[in-house]
C-alpha cells in the first residue's frame, strides 16, 4: 500500500526535527507505522493476499530495527515515539 503524497508530507512535517529532515528515525517510524496500518486494513478484507502479508512483515521488521536503534542511542526520543504512535514495547 502506498501513502498518498499529501498525507506523507504532513507526516514528515509533523515528525521532523528541522526544516530539511526527511530521514531521521522518527520520520521513518511514522511513515512505516502509517503503511503498516494501511496494510493491516487491507489484509482484513483480503486474507489470501500473501504478497501483501510478506510486505507487511518486512515493514514491521524495519520499524523494529529503527526502534531498537532509538532505544539504544536516544532513550528519551524512543519513549516519545512510543507514546506518540501508541506502540507497545
Amino acid at each position: 500500500m502506498v501513502i498518498k503524497r499529501t498525507s506523507k508530507k504532513t507526516l514528515i512535517t509533523k515528525h521532523r526535527k528541522h526544516a530539511k529532515d526527511t530521514g531521521s528515525p522518527q520520520v521513518q517510524i511514522a511513515l512505516l507505522t502509517k503503511t503498516i496500518t494501511l496494510l493491516t486494513d487491507h489484509l482484513k478484507d483480503h486474507k489470501k493476499d500473501h504478497s501483501a502479508r510478506r510486505g507487511l512483515l518486512g515493514k514491521v521488521a524495519q520499524r523494529r530495527k529503527l526502534l531498537t536503534y532509538l532505544k539504544q542511542n536516544k532513550p528519551t526520543e524512543y519513549q516519545e515515539v512510543l507514546e506518540k504512535h501508541k506502540l507497545k514495547k
